[in-house]
């Protein structure tokens, strides 16, 4: 008998499985496909080496700015997926190294849960049958297609799995859904020259992350040329061509070449026998602080539980889900998962937007500043201006913070550790920030306060 099975191998799978092959458990991993699951095949890492491309050939064509001067400056739509496709081998090949460095077995097939009770659970995979005496459901998400007539079998409209096996750029391209999927394409290809037009049913696109920092992103894509259709509902494809209805009721039309299809992501409970064992399921599998489903030696992490349907947060759910299996005492908290959006430029988000915080009734303050109060931001982002914005509480506490501008991905952690940790503005004030780095304005933020 197994100590823990686990179904899915992406971030929450993967991780789960290595922290408990580590720690001496013995652990068998099922995947029906690769390693790594969506984020690292279909989605954030090949969407994040394509970007990178494209922000390149920003770089070349935008030199100028800088007193650089290329001619005949192209890219080759081929060799970037190729190099994507490289970078996701490279990676999955990483992962299949962490399994058998911690004694992990790795079971390559479509699982499926046969029966449990609060001591065992019965998996069948490939007519072979395993037993366990602790099950973890990650078996992620999936892209949600809504059943809008001109859809099926239609070779013009594509998920994020089908656009990211194009080799030719399109032509052009409708976005349907002005979330951080829809936008990252969105970018990808206006910065590659192809017309892009997006189709949000919201007021404003990035629904859920702050409101003043998602206006300045959509102005800033505005004028680099892309269309966008706010309060619009999509009718029907006909073909390649979309028809949506506008907020006034007037119907319209937009073709394009490809139709991405971007309107969010739903949680896989079919398929893999979670019928069978006594778990109870809401908009996913249901599960409390450490992760234990309805029935106690069942654990669910990821996209599966249906409420953070972020790579980074899949991989905190394992771990909170192994150390409560070996005794630890940990739990799983919400309040400071940072969101991105890598478009160029980068959106960063983490903790309460002011939205949040006017509806929460909470009484908060807020600091703003440009990006341009950073000295190395200035020095490597010529004529543009970002924004920072910084919420904390009545009692001098970190509630969260909001960041348009590049590098914020790699910086928005220091506000991340501030949240997790309680810590307050004069604490993080005493924090001493290398200079100049883009990272300067959280502390330059703070001194507003």
């Amino acid at each position: 008998m197994y100590d823990l099975a686990i179904l899915g191998g992406g971030p929450a799978g993967y991780v789960a499985a290595e922290n408990a092959g580590a720690k001496g458990l013995k652990v068998v991993l099922f995947e029906k496909r690769e390693l790594g699951g969506v984020c690292l095949n279909e989605g954030c890492i090949p969407t994040k080496t394509l970007l990178y491309s494209a922000k390149m050939y920003d770089h070349a064509t935008g030199g100028k700015k800088y007193g650089i001067t290329a001619d005949n400056v192209a890219y080759d739509y081929k060799k970037i997926a190729d190099r994507k496709t490289k970078v996701v081998r490279k990676l999955v090949a990483g992962i299949k190294m962490k399994m058998e460095h911690n004694n992990v077995e790795v079971v390559r097939g479509e699982a499926s849960i046969v029966s449990g009770n609060a001591q065992s659970v019965a998996i069948e995979c490939n007519g072979q049958a395993y037993e366990a005496a602790r099950l973890l459901v990650c078996t992620g998400s999936e892209a949600f297609v809504p059943p809008i007539p001109g859809v099926e079998d239609n070779d013009a409209v594509l998920t994020n799995r089908e656009i990211l096996a194009l080799t030719e750029a399109p032509a052009s391209i409708v976005v349907i859904g002005g979330g951080v999927i829809g936008m990252e394409f969105a970018s990808l290809y206006n910065s590659l020259g192809v017309p892009v037009t997006v189709i949000e049913m919201l007021p404003e696109i990035l629904g859920g992350l702050d409101k003043e920092v998602s206006e300045m992103l959509r102005g800033i894509y505005a004028k680099k040329g892309v269309k966008f259709h706010l309060r619009c509902k999509v009718t029907r494809i006909d073909g390649n061509t979309v028809h949506f209805v506008d907020a006034e009721g007037n119907e319209q039309s937009v073709d394009g070449d490809k139709i991405l299809m971007s309107v969010g992501r739903r949680p896989v409970l079919k398929g893999f026998g979670l019928e069978n064992i006594a778990v109870e399921v809401e908009r996913g599998i249901k599960v409390n602080e450490f992760m234990q489903t309805t029935l106690p030696n069942v654990y669910a992490a990821g996209d599966v539980t249906g409420f953070s349907l972020l790579a980074h947060t899949a991989s905190r759910e394992a771990e909170v889900a192994v150390n409560h299996i070996l005794g630890i005492d940990d739990k799983m908290e919400y309040n400071a998962i940072p969101g991105i959006v890598y478009t160029n430029p980068e959106v960063s988000g983490v903790g309460l937007t002011e939205e949040q915080a006017q509806e929460q009734g909470i009484e908060y303050r807020i600091s703003k500043l440009p990006m341009t109060y950073a000295g190395r931001f200035v020095a490597e982002n010529e004529g543009v201006m970002g924004l920072c914005k910084i919420i904390v509480s009545a009692d001098n506490k970190v509630l969260g913070a909001h960041i348009l501008g590049n590098t914020s991905s790699e910086f928005i952690c220091a506000v991340c550790m501030a949240i997790t940790n309680g810590l307050t503005v004069e604490q993080l004030r005493r924090t001493v920030f290398p200079h100049p780095t883009a990272c300067e304005i959280i502390k330059e933020g703070l001194f507003e306060l």
